[in-house]
């Protein structure tokens, strides 16, 4: 679905920036032009930002232990 219309910005692209670090709606805006035009995609951008940071960021307790 598209997420940024002005700058054909998907939810896929935003997952995909995730994937290799972008952290920060300010980083995925630089890298993807997400909201650099109107901005009323930037709260849903950095809800699904979010989403996709979660789902890196779980604790892997058996990495410890390895």
């Amino acid at each position: 679905m598209y997420v940024c219309i002005c700058n054909g910005v998907t939810d896929h692209q935003i997952r995909e920036a995730a994937d290799n670090g972008v952290s920060s709606v300010a980083e995925l805006t630089m890298r993807t032009g997400c909201g650099s035009n109107c901005g009323s995609c930037l709260e849903m951008a950095g809800e699904l930002l979010a989403r996709a940071r979660a789902v890196h960021d779980l604790p892997l307790p058996m990495l410890k232990v390895a």
